[in-house]
């Protein structure tokens, strides 16, 4: 659709547009779909709100913001010269900007320009660019507030309120004639201001030091408080125009006199250009690869080892949600980490639905179901779920330990640690990585300069005392989740990553797999009653040894110790002595060391030795002399024990605790049932009800996909179509009410219905006005095809459909001028 005039309204500019830009208008900004516009005149007033204009500027990069705060100092509307004029200078140049500093702002000027028209925040002919003017207040500095530019006020809007004996003093004191129109002597300071050979006379009359003041505000704030006895310098410049006052003891530096003082420029210094992003080091791509790999199984085993530590129930929530301190440093000790790492483990694991709340009255954090089927996938899948997960979740963990808006601690898994900004920042920083070369390691504050450049206007207000934006932070902290996850080795993007990102799990997977060392069905038995694994351990073995042995060290190797607890801990499970030593010779490569069997023969022989059952709970053992050795242990003293029979004791603890207190008397006694026979308490295996993983908290509306922009747009274009249609006068009824240019038409009853009837014979269409059933009003123009029962039914040009519309809800009707629908 073309236009033959210039547009007059931003309405007019965007009904001039083609479908294809009308619907990258809505991508641009989706906010504005919610609800879908009626017609074009709507959207251009939702477009020109203050929230949505807001929300559009965040989303322009430095330049596109540079030249929208341009375009709010120039004047309305400005040709493209002048904007070109106040981004690269008027030629003045003072040696702050590099020779190709003005080919680099006239060549990213058009597209900086294409951006903002394409958002609906510009809009107009090259030779009359308007800012929207929401955003003109927004961006334009007024004579209370300075523009981002750091230019106050015109002369005309710092004078508004100044008596015209004061402008003449002025005008007097700047050598300019004399006039009793307060208009022609803003008119005339204006000028003065603006003309190069007059401004540069002015300035060289002035005094060195009134010519430091002005260097103090021509680049902002340029505002300052004067005395009621100003010193002789600004005196000076107060007589000649060069200060305004804005109060009693305020001046400003008007932004004509500002703008000569810059050579031109709106900015200090125009960012046309992105910042590079520099390297580090450059190391040996299949290096990288490696330690990604290493570190990727690394995670998936810590997430595995946290969740089988709460395998029989987790920890408490607190009354406010979240983790207790305590129970964070607990895990952080249990996986041997720092407590902001073992905070992103566990936010991790929860972000991708493997942990949740149990739901039970004492409520705790326990394994999901989900857990299980993700224990049983292969490593490499098992890594790219929680890759998924981490990229999508809009949990952020390094706030843990940190303090919200009202002062309180925020906690892992707590309600307060979303942040919608996360899984763009996280996107957009490794989209940084994957554009450099494989293995370079980026310097990290060239990534944050490069976000500060493409978001300038997102960062939200940081804490007290740190001088960080919320984005910066998060990128930080992305670049160090990304090391402990794997998706980059030694600081660089790993291949799988970068699958990850182009191909989606399945190709990370493939690339990750080959990298990632086959489980082993074995491990090497050790003299010193400690066991080696060589490498990852098939999961079966893996369990086993873990009931049997406590882990010492992990690594590359993982070395575990047995223990007479650990051995204990596996007869517990229902293991005899002999399933043991049949495991370990079965998965030894090595000889079963003779102390291990003798640790395991000595464990066994008095496992089960004592019974515990309930009496409280009782002691029971054919021994007399092992009970009398108890009573006579001041130890015991805490578990009140009293003998019922020669070989029974009771208790007034429950036998949860009368186990415990006698295995730490080194006792190791065995529970019973009421039957007598033994308990096996196998190791727990607490699940939550199957819950899905949290949803990321939503950052603003969502983008819509290309079937809803077309739908959107065509019923736009067909409200703008009912809504700027010609339709032919209705004749005036008696005592119908007059009519409102651009009112719903109103008709009675009688006339709606003969011409609704004349149009469903003669095929012609109608112009409505109709009232739905919420009380919603709408214009609308119908192709009438049958009417009957209080009905008609009609072909809907503004919903493209066949509807039927109650004839009493039909406020009014007029025909067309001509067929415009065909």
């Amino acid at each position: 659709m073309g236009m033959t005039t210039p547009p007059r309204t931003l309405a007019e500019a965007l009904r001039a547009r083609d479908d294809e830009s009308l619907a990258g208008l809505l991508s641009a900004r989706p906010d504005l779909l919610n609800p879908v516009p009626g017609d074009i005149t709507q959207l251009a007033t939702r477009a020109g709100t203050r929230a949505s204009v807001v929300r559009a500027l965040e989303h322009l990069d430095k330049f596109a913001l540079q030249t929208a705060e341009a375009l709010a100092v120039a004047a309305d509307p400005a040709p493209y010269g002048t904007l070109l004029g106040l981004l690269t200078g008027d030629g003045r140049d003072d040696g702050e900007h590099r020779d190709d500093a003005g080919s680099a702002i006239a060549g990213a000027l058009p597209g900086a320009l294409a951006t903002l028209r394409e958002q609906a925040l510009v809009w107009g002919e090259d030779e009359r660019l308007r800012l929207v003017r929401t955003a003109r207040e927004i961006l334009a500095p007024s004579p209370q507030h300075a523009s981002p530019t750091g230019l106050g006020p015109t002369v005309a809007e710092a004078t508004s309120g100044m008596s015209p004996g004061r402008l003449q003093e002025i005008l007097a004191a700047a050598g300019l004639p004399a006039t009793h129109d307060p208009v022609s002597a803003v008119t005339a300071l204006s000028a003065l201001f603006t003309d190069r050979a007059r401004m540069g006379e002015l300035l060289d009359s002035a005094p060195a030091e009134a010519l430091s003041v002005l260097d103090r505000l021509v680049w902002g704030p340029p505002y300052g408080e004067v005395t009621p006895n100003p010193t002789p310098p600004v005196k000076w410049l107060r007589d000649h125009g060069l200060l305004l006052p804005v109060s009693t003891r305020t001046v400003v530096l008007p932004r004509e006199a500002a703008l000569h003082l810059r050579a031109g420029r709106a900015h200090r210094v125009p960012e046309p250009r992105p910042p590079a992003v520099e390297a580090v080091a450059n190391r040996d791509p299949q290096a990288v690869d490696s330690a990604a790999a290493g570190q990727a199984l690394l995670a998936v085993n810590t997430v595995e080892e946290l969740l089988k530590s709460w395998n029989g129930g987790g920890p408490p929530i607190l009354r406010a949600g979240g983790l207790s301190v305590r129970e964070l440093k607990k895990a952080a000790t249990a996986l041997e980490v720092p407590e902001p790492v073992a905070a992103f483990w566990v936010e991790l694991a929860y972000a991708a639905g493997l942990l949740a709340s149990d739901g039970e009255a004492d409520e705790r954090y326990a394994p999901t179901p989900a857990y299980d089927d993700w224990a049983e996938l292969p490593a490499q899948e098992r890594w790219t779920r929680l890759a998924t997960a981490w990229l999508a979740a809009t949990r952020t963990p390094g706030l843990v330990g940190g303090q919200d808006a009202k002062g309180r601690a925020l906690s892992a898994l707590g309600p307060e640690l979303d942040r919608s900004a996360a899984p763009e920042v996280r996107h957009r920083v490794l989209a940084l990585l994957a554009a450099l070369e494989p293995g370079t390691a980026p310097d990290p504050e060239t990534v944050l300069a490069r976000l500060r450049w493409e978001r300038p206007l997102r960062g939200a207000a940081a804490p007290a005392g740190d001088t960080t934006d919320l984005r910066s932070r998060i990128a930080l902290w992305t670049l160090n989740e990304s090391e402990l996850l794997g998706i980059t080795g030694r600081g660089a993007l790993a291949a799988h990553t970068r699958a990850l990102l182009d191909a989606g799990p399945d190709g990370a997977a493939a690339l990750l797999a080959p990298l990632i060392p086959e489980p082993l069905d074995h491990v090497l038995l050790q003299a010193d009653l400690t066991a080696v694994a060589p490498g990852p351990l098939e999961r079966p073995l893996a369990d086993m040894l873990s009931a049997l042995a406590d882990i010492e060290s992990k690594g590359g190797a993982t070395v575990y110790r047995f223990t007479p607890g650990s051995v204990r801990r596996a007869l517990d499970a229902g293991q005899s002595a002999a399933d043991l030593h049949a495991f370990l010779a079965a998965h030894s490569r090595t000889p079963v060391p003779q102390p291990l069997s003798y640790l395991i023969d000595d464990v066994a022989r008095r496992h089960g030795h004592l019974r515990i059952g309930a009496a409280s709970s009782y002691v029971r053992c054919d021994d007399e002399a092992v009970l009398n050795e108890i009573l006579a242990d001041k130890r015991s003293a805490t578990l009140r024990l009293r003998r019922l029979a020669p070989t029974v004791l009771a208790a007034q603890v429950d036998p949860a605790s009368l186990l415990e207190g006698l295995r730490d008397m080194g006792y190791a006694p065995a529970a019973e049932s009421a039957e007598g026979d033994v308990l096996i308490t196998r190791a727990g295996a607490r699940r939550t009800p199957p819950r899905t993983a949290p949803v990321p908290v939503p950052e603003g509306p969502p983008v819509p996909d290309a079937t809803l922009l077309g739908a959107a747009v065509r019923a736009i274009r067909a409200g703008d179509t009912a809504a700027t249609v010609v339709r032919k006068d209705a004749p005036e009824s008696p005592g119908a009410p007059e009519a409102t240019p651009g009112a719903l038409p109103r008709t009675t009853s009688a006339e709606t219905l003969a011409t609704v009837q004349a149009a469903a014979m003669t095929g012609s269409a109608l112009w409505i006005g109709y009232v739905n059933a919420d009380g919603a009003a709408s214009q609308r123009v119908i192709a009438p095809v049958r009417v009957e029962g209080g009905f008609v039914t009609a072909y809907d040009h503004t919903a493209d459909e066949v509807r039927t519309y109650p004839l009493h809800r039909i406020t009014g009707v007029a025909e067309l001028a001509d067929d415009q629908t065909a």
